[in-house]
């Protein structure tokens, strides 16, 4: 998923120090070159794991509405809530504790509003993330205070929560997307991925008032899909059912398309291609800016105009 963040020197900050993320690949929005797109995720940028964000130092903060991308779920392991309550409040970040369809919940809002929640997850469901219990997260900051153990590691993306303007019709482009309906409570409806992955989307019914993207606010949510013959296969499906669907683009580490629903929610279609080039650029993936082939030969101007990046 990818969210629309202020100052990137925070957003590392926040996101590689106070949660330990890998910081895996400093680039540019390839519409607006002089914008960042960082990406982080595990160690090795496994696909369920990456979060992304475009830095806007001046944007406007944004307000929570429909149709919207109301929150974003991470896993941990059940028994590390109570290490990442006293982590984020050792920080200064306000944790409200709840619990949704019987899962613990951390929820709380990183520098820029974005509404974040760590769901507390059983042993067999944290993902794709595999650490040795009891070693220190690799990515994280070097600092002994700052280090995540690596048996309490977020484990990568658990789901989102979505605000539709039309919730019957999101519903039925998750219904299309092969996503089920799992468990249902006043005013949310869970859907779930069959496919092992326990990727969650809780549609809430519940009205609202319109929203307004800025700071904090989260752009889109992505489906991954296998390859770039089933990405066009599916843009001519979503195509010929009337969808708002975009062409395939080329995002140097991989393809995807956009679609947007009826309910005004930004859904992104990618292939998988796990790694986004971290292992050429060990030990430090994300210090130095990558750019695109078709970006290379500006990148004297564009590193120019980039807002400052303390790394």
């Amino acid at each position: 998923m990818s969210v629309v963040a202020g100052d990137p020197t925070e957003n590392r900050r926040f996101y590689a120090e106070t949660l330990g993320l890998r910081f895996l690949l400093r680039t540019v929005n390839f519409e607006e070159p002089f914008v960042y797109h960082l990406y982080y995720g595990d160690e090795r940028g496994t696909p369920g794991s990456v979060l992304t964000f475009f830095t806007y130092p001046r944007e406007e903060p944004g307000r929570v509405g429909k149709p919207d991308i109301t929150t974003a779920t991470l896993r941990i392991p059940a028994d590390s809530v109570e290490f990442w309550q006293d982590r984020l409040a050792e920080r200064g970040v306000t944790v409200d504790r709840i619990e949704r369809f019987g899962e613990p919940i951390l929820a709380f809002e990183d520098p820029d509003g974005t509404s974040l929640e760590l769901v507390g997850v059983a042993a067999d469901e944290t993902g794709p993330t595999d650490l040795d219990a009891g070693a220190d997260h690799p990515w994280t900051d070097e600092s002994p205070e700052g280090s995540v153990p690596g048996e309490h590691a977020v484990r990568g993306v658990h789901g989102v929560s979505i605000r539709s303007a039309d919730p019957y019709v999101t519903a039925s482009l998750l219904d299309t997307f092969g996503f089920e309906i799992v468990a249902e409570r006043a005013e949310t409806v869970r859907y779930r991925l069959p496919d092992g992955r326990e990727s969650t989307v809780d549609l809430l019914t519940d009205d609202a008032e319109y929203g307004k993207e800025g700071r904090g606010s989260i752009h889109h949510v992505a489906l991954s899909v296998e390859s770039g013959e089933q990405l066009r296969e599916w843009r001519e499906l979503l195509d010929e059912r009337g969808l708002d669907v975009s062409r395939v683009k080329d995002r140097h580490f991989f393809e995807s398309l956009y679609v947007r629903d009826g309910g005004g929610v930004l859904f992104e279609l990618a292939t998988e291609r796990p790694g986004l080039g971290v292992d050429e650029r060990e030990p430090d993936p994300g210090r130095d800016l990558v750019l695109p082939p078709w970006l290379a030969e500006d990148r004297g101007m564009i590193e120019g105009q980039l807002p400052p990046f303390d790394d």
